[in-house]
């Protein structure tokens, strides 16, 4: 698996190694980036491995751009996402995946596929899915705030699809391209405070969203700066796999 979140692949060669020992001993949750940085795997598996812990890999997506900033780029990227969850099954340790990027590319595909595995289901969970569903819980209103206009109508679509549309307050958009506004971290942190903001005073959200995964240290650093909950999506979706790996038969974790 490419972009382990450790060079030259360390922590995927130490979890074959333990699990060639005692193959229960082992149960990792790989982490899909479906864009092609390894330096966004690496950062948005340190932070997923702040809530489960070490047992976290995460792969690189073999293909694409560096960004998913468009229609064409995440339905690119679905693919990609399934072959990679495919090889981290076929590795015998993957205990659940975690698809880290907002639009959930291969989501759908990655659970048919592991629900028709001879290995039983094993738990996959998106971080947009797991995000907007956390965001609007108990009926709660959210926004969402994010760097990509390109793809604001798959992201409406996305809250549709999932039966939120009448919660939903609206998506604010930063200023500037997505990629550029992305390297510089200050100016990304200052530009989603200010989405954050619109999506509270003006449209009346009483949660919002980051969107993105790519967006993720910068969602973790504004969650202190605001009384209305700011849900980063990528902790959003760890809590939601170690729910549903508690909740899983036979679960070594």
């Amino acid at each position: 698996m490419r972009g382990s979140a450790e060079p030259g692949g360390r922590a995927d060669a130490r979890a074959r190694s333990t699990a060639s020992a005692d193959p229960a001993a082992v149960r990792t949750v790989v982490l899909v980036n479906p864009n092609s940085s390894t330096d966004t795997t690496a950062m948005m598996t340190a932070i997923a491995r702040r809530t489960l812990g070490p047992r976290v890999l995460g792969v690189t997506a073999e293909r694409g751009p560096r960004m998913l900033t468009d229609p064409a780029a995440l339905r690119a990227a679905a693919p990609e996402v399934v072959a990679a969850g495919r090889r981290a099954l076929a590795s015998g340790t993957c205990g659940a995946l975690l698809v880290a990027a907002f639009g959930d590319p291969g989501l759908a595909e990655l659970r048919a596929l592991t629900l028709a595995s001879a290995r039983g289901p094993v738990p996959v969970v998106g971080i947009g899915e797991a995000a907007l569903l956390e965001a609007a819980a108990s009926g709660r209103s959210f926004g969402i705030a994010t760097t990509t206009p390109l793809l604001e109508g798959a992201i409406v679509e996305r809250v549709a699809a999932l039966g939120l549309s009448d919660r939903f307050t609206g998506l604010r958009l930063t200023e500037g391209d997505p990629e550029a506004l992305s390297a510089d971290p200050e100016s990304l942190r200052e530009g989603l405070a200010r989405a954050v903001r619109q999506c509270v005073v003006r449209d009346g959200a009483r949660a919002v969203v980051i969107g993105g995964g790519p967006l993720g240290e910068a969602a973790d650093s504004l969650r202190a700066r605001f009384e209305t909950p700011v849900i980063a999506p990528i902790p959003a979706a760890c809590r939601r796999l170690a729910r549903l790996l508690a909740a899983t038969p036979g679960t070594a974790w």
